[in-house]
């Protein structure tokens, strides 16, 4: 986080206060420090884009902004980074998140209500980290699950997490305003996996350089494989995968 708190005022109601040290280019770009912050719920934005609250928590929970507790709703280290503050029922004690207003402007939440509403493009990620090795081509392998994918080194990575009854997504928008694609995503754990190829092209290993930093600028769960991996996934990823709370078989 940038280091700002929802404070409330009668006169300005919630907005947030900046720590003296605050650089404006910390905050995601539909936020304003000078704004007073209007939180709603989850309820009133999914009237904005036509879908029920319940598909809309469960979309933020596949973002990793918030994570479904025994009844109702919890924000992540990920949600307060877009604005978020936990509320809880005053008459129930059931928790929920609201919002900042200008969350219906996140890019990350655009792309993915055109995701589960069907109206987005087949397959055209365009990752601006300029992955030399993707860019501009479709993918050539099918999965067993029917994910069509880059590479046989992907394919074997593909066909153990769905043999291995994990739930995946292959090439998904991380949920942040840069326009970066991972090569698998875990949604129950929040955690991404990366493959690296074996490859000394100075291109690549820009692109590689520059989208560990996007991991790492974003505090988000990550998992590195590489081509001596692949030969032993079925002791490399069952331990790497347990370190995040996801066990296979």
């Amino acid at each position: 986080m940038a280091g700002g708190r929802i404070k409330s005022t009668v006169r300005l109601g919630n907005y947030i206060e900046w720590p003296n040290d605050f650089n404006v280019s910390q905050l995601p770009c539909h936020q304003s420090p000078d704004i007073p912050i209007k939180l709603v719920s989850s309820t009133t934005i999914s009237h904005d884009f036509a879908i029920s609250a319940i598909k809309l928590n469960y979309l933020f929970s596949e973002l990793g902004w918030v994570s479904k507790s025994l009844k109702g709703w919890v924000v992540t280290e990920q949600g307060l980074k877009q604005g978020a503050v936990q509320s809880e029922d005053s008459r129930t004690g059931v928790p929920y998140v609201k919002w900042p207003e200008t969350i219906t402007q996140s890019e990350a939440l655009l792309s993915s209500i055109k995701d589960i509403t069907g109206s987005s493009s087949l397959y055209t990620p365009k990752d601006n980290t300029s992955n030399v090795a993707n860019k501009n081509i479709e993918p050539k392998y099918r999965a067993t699950d029917g994910h069509f994918v880059d590479t046989k080194s992907e394919v074997i990575i593909d066909n153990w997490l769905y043999m291995a009854e994990i739930v995946h997504a292959y090439k998904r928008q991380l949920p942040i305003e840069e326009n970066v694609y991972c090569d698998f995503y875990i949604p129950t754990a929040k955690l991404y996996i990366e493959y690296w190829n074996d490859s000394n092209d100075p291109k690549y290993l820009a692109h590689k350089t520059k989208k560990l930093a996007v991991y790492q600028k974003y505090e988000l769960k990550l998992i590195q494989l590489n081509q001596s991996d692949i030969q032993n996934l079925d002791e490399v990823l069952p331990r790497l995968l347990l370190k995040f709370g996801v066990q296979a078989y």
